[in-house]
């Protein structure tokens, strides 16, 4: 699929923004256990794009490259959950580390804080791991091992995977590589 042709263009995630419990304790945490830096706070009575009373506690965390990460705290509504028709695996936020001797450093060293820790996990052209921040947010930690001719593959077939998909709402054999095992 070619990219749609617009009179603007994008030029990065600028952030992206979820809920947490307490907005300190969620800070404290990815500074602790990921590293990042908390960086910015705003903190409003009045929600500015829609003018309802809803105070709240918005964070920001640098997670390097450019990349933040957001979050609210919203302590007059109700309790946060998570939408219970999908199942926990799939919403997730996906970090990259450098190489898999950091992976299993960060795997290491989360453990070490008390926090579970699955894989890591074979993914073809990734391994990652898996595990909850303390809002029950899944987070995922991967580092590319893929080669070049791997990922020129990959970008190849999608477009030939999701129309099969689109149709048959079957997986598609075009990448079953991926999956053979180490």
């Amino acid at each position: 699929m070619a990219a749609a042709h617009l009179p603007f263009s994008l030029a990065r995630i600028h952030h992206v923004a979820y809920r947490c419990k307490d907005a300190k304790v969620t800070a404290d945490w990815y500074r602790d256990n990921l590293g990042m830096t908390f960086t910015t706070a705003f903190s409003e009575d009045h929600v500015p794009s829609t003018g309802a009373y809803d105070p709240y506690m918005h964070i920001f965390l640098d997670c390097g490259g450019g990349n933040v990460i957001a979050f609210f705290e919203l302590p007059q509504q109700p309790e946060m959950g998570r939408d219970l028709n999908t199942p926990e695996w799939v919403q997730h936020i996906a970090f990259e580390v450098a190489d898999y001797d950091s992976l299993l450093a960060a795997k290491a060293h989360l453990e070490k804080q008390g926090v579970d820790v699955l894989g890591p996990t074979f993914h073809g052209i990734f391994k990652s791991i898996y595990f909850f921040d303390p809002n029950g947010h899944r987070l995922e930690l991967a580092c590319n091992i893929g080669s070049a001719e791997q990922y020129a593959e990959l970008a190849r077939v999608a477009p030939m995977m999701l129309e099969e998909w689109s149709k048959t709402k079957k997986a598609p054999r075009h990448a079953e590589w991926l999956h053979a095992p180490e």
